[in-house]
């Protein structure tokens, strides 16, 4: 589909050229965003008729966008999220997860603003572009953790990525092994030779082997 950009798109083109484009991305992004009309004769005469207007508004929402990204840049979103023993989440946190968390951050974001390639499946700190404008970015950390004590520790540096802690062998040895004194009850010891000793002095002396 042939379109007249509306404002400047990186890898696309400048405010006014005319591009050729995949119909679906034109369809579900480019137009109902207002980034873009089809290119038919009307259009391109009704955006010559507006050209100075567009070319300001998008100099405004450049403005504006880069007021956003100065404050937006280093900004860190937590995900608390379950995961098993290495780390590996049941689940991920997608474009969506991270839109919301930044807007519980106060900050308004489109997920197609955010470039991730792929959801995020592990713990850790991920490190993410958001694109607020043409050549306008904002870079943001998205730390993925199983509680808020856990985040805490992710961002002072500590790998928090395999769950579990550190134990002393020795020490749960001899945690697990059995108490003496409750395995053979007190004077246990004493009565069994005692009862050795009378079952000799019954013995029939007769039952002993007298043959010189």
């Amino acid at each position: 589909m042939n379109i007249i950009l509306l404002e400047r798109i990186a890898r696309l083109g400048q405010v006014g050229d005319v591009v050729r484009v995949k119909d679906g991305y034109a369809r579900n992004f480019l137009l109902p965003n207002g980034k873009a009309l089809r290119a038919t004769a009307a259009n391109k005469k009704e955006f010559e008729n507006r050209r100075t207007e567009i070319e300001a508004r998008n100099l405004e929402m450049q403005s504006e966008a880069q007021q956003v990204a100065t404050k937006l840049d280093g900004q860190s979103v937590i995900m608390i999220r379950r995961a098993g023993q290495t780390g590996q989440l049941y689940g991920s946190v997608n474009t969506r997860d991270i839109a919301a968390g930044l807007e519980g951050a106060g900050f308004h974001v489109l997920r197609s603003q955010i470039q991730l390639n792929e959801p995020i499946k592990k713990i850790g700190l991920h490190d993410i572009t958001v694109a607020l404008f043409a050549d306008v970015n904002a870079a943001v950390s998205v730390n993925v953790a199983r509680s808020e004590d856990e985040a805490e520790r992710q961002a002072m540096g500590e790998d928090v990525s395999v769950a579990g802690d550190t134990f002393d062998e020795e020490e749960i040895v001899e945690e697990d092994a059995p108490d003496m004194e409750e395995v053979f009850e007190e004077g246990a010891g004493e009565t069994a030779n005692e009862d050795d000793a009378d079952a000799d002095a019954d013995a029939d002396p007769e039952d002993e082997d007298t043959t010189a």
